[in-house]
């Protein structure tokens, strides 16, 4: 992308295009408003270096600005002129201008100015390539009876403007959740904005979220107004400061607030979603979290499941992140093996779908070759056997008498395959290579006893 150059003196604007080339940057010039114009309208610049004063031309430099905020407000713009003062330089910047430089300008200034405006052009176009990104990311894969519910909850909130409090363990896919919501809701055309309590310093949190007003540089909006017209996502919302709490709570009853260093009021039209890890009860006993701001919240409540509670979707998720790191990374589209497969829907998964994801980058960017993943190549799969491939035995099992090691150890695979597969004794019995009538009647002599959770309309069917 170009850098623009728009100054009615051909001498200045000549002067400023070979010391950005020298730099390597391409430029394009302009006399005018209306080669401005036309030239914007051919390709986005990905800077504009504006005189503020223009002879001859049918707008002046803060008309130009003026335009190319409102239809290009992606474009940093620097102000330049032989007639400053500090009244054009504010005048300027509140209409959204990047900085001001004055007439006679220094070549190392101008370079410190255009570098750091060219950084933040850069900034914003991936940030708005990552926005549409996470648009098309918004789709959920699943098929497990859990799955099945969290979505039901969704598609039925989507619709409204119900402010919806999603629960559940870090990495489960709360933010993904959200993301949905956005995608498949009235407001999908608008910003989806993520709050993320955690990150940012509780002293600066209110300038984040609010903004600022400044005479130097005029109306910075904050988060809450980038998020006009679309969604707002608290990200682990118990991590916010008690004292920012009771604002956001105003801002949810009366639509409105004021930016920091202003007068102002700001009228916003936002739609609330917030998730936590942690239960907000115990928060709110603690002194730490609002009743008023949880009542508020805590309209929808919806619980994204942990990955251990859809271990169904283990495969589907697999072979999504595979395809995923195969288009993104460049990394090799491997299938996964029935022993990969069926250790994946076994292993623990503290951190949920983040984890696993993880996990499957880190098979293909290590693993060799292109054919189907192993189950030796999963991370720590290798501890429970010798050298030779012997199982080796340890902890309470080594210490057990054989009856007692049997019983324990078939008790443990079987409740191991029957998470597995959600429930399902159909499913858990045909992988076992037992016959489901036989498999009933080992889990009663093992004492196990099968809830209603995973059981599916065929386990009923039979019973």
């Amino acid at each position: 992308m170009s850098i623009l150059i728009v100054d009615d003196e051909r001498d200045i604007r000549e002067l400023i295009g070979d010391i950005l080339r020298d730099e390597g940057f391409t430029v394009r010039l302009a006399a005018n408003a209306d080669d401005c114009m036309a030239a914007i309208n051919a390709e986005q610049p990905a800077l504009m270096i504006l005189d503020i004063w223009l002879k001859d031309s049918r707008m002046d430099g803060i008309d130009i600005l003026k335009t190319v905020k409102r239809d290009n407000p992606d474009v940093p713009v620097v102000i330049i002129s032989g007639h400053g003062n500090i009244e054009i330089a504010v005048a300027a910047i509140k209409q959204g201008a990047y900085d001001f430089i004055e007439k006679p300008f220094n070549i190392d200034q101008l370079m410190v100015v255009v570098s750091r405006a060219m950084e933040t052009s850069r900034l914003r176009r991936e940030n708005s390539e990552l926005r549409r990104r996470d648009v098309t990311s918004s789709e959920m894969l699943g098929s497990s009876a859990a799955f099945r519910l969290l979505k039901t909850q969704l598609e039925k909130v989507t619709k409204s403007n119900g402010r919806v409090m999603l629960t559940g363990p870090a990495g489960s896919g709360k933010e993904m959740a959200a993301r949905y919501i956005h995608a498949h809701s009235n407001r999908a055309g608008a910003a989806f904005v993520t709050v993320s309590s955690a990150a940012i310093e509780p002293e600066r949190m209110e300038e984040v979220l609010f903004g600022r007003e400044t005479p130097e540089r005029g109306v910075e909006p904050g988060l809450l107004e980038q998020a006009h017209g679309g969604i707002v996502y608290f990200d682990e919302v118990a991590d916010m400061p008690l004292g920012t709490q009771s604002k956001i709570l105003r801002v949810l009853v009366e639509q409105q607030f004021t930016r920091a260093g202003g007068q102002d009021k700001v009228r916003v039209d936002l739609r609330v979603i917030s998730s936590t890890t942690r239960d907000l009860r115990n928060e709110i006993q603690a002194g730490r979290f609002r009743q008023e701001l949880y009542d508020r919240l805590n309209v929808v409540p919806i619980v994204v499941p942990a990955l251990e509670d859809r271990r169904e979707d283990i495969p589907e998720l697999t072979r999504h992140f595979i395809d995923l790191f195969h288009r993104s990374q460049g990394l090799p589209l491997r299938d996964l093996s029935s022993d990969a497969e069926a250790m994946l829907q076994t292993m623990r998964w503290p951190g949920n779908v983040r984890q696993l994801r993880n996990v499957i980058e880190r098979v293909l960017i290590l693993g060799e070759g292109s054919g189907p993943i192993e189950a030796r190549e999963l991370p720590g799969q290798d501890s429970g056997h010798g050298e030779d491939g012997r199982l080796v035995i340890g902890g309470q099992l080594a210490t057990l008498p054989l009856r007692e090691a049997r019983e324990l150890f078939e008790k443990e695979y079987l409740l191991t395959q029957i998470n597995r597969f959600g429930g399902n004794i159909s499913r858990t019995a045909a992988f076992v290579g037992m016959e489901r009538s036989a498999l009933h009647r080992k889990l009663k002599s093992l004492g196990v006893v099968t809830g209603a959770k995973g059981r599916s309309e065929d386990d009923e069917g039979e019973e």
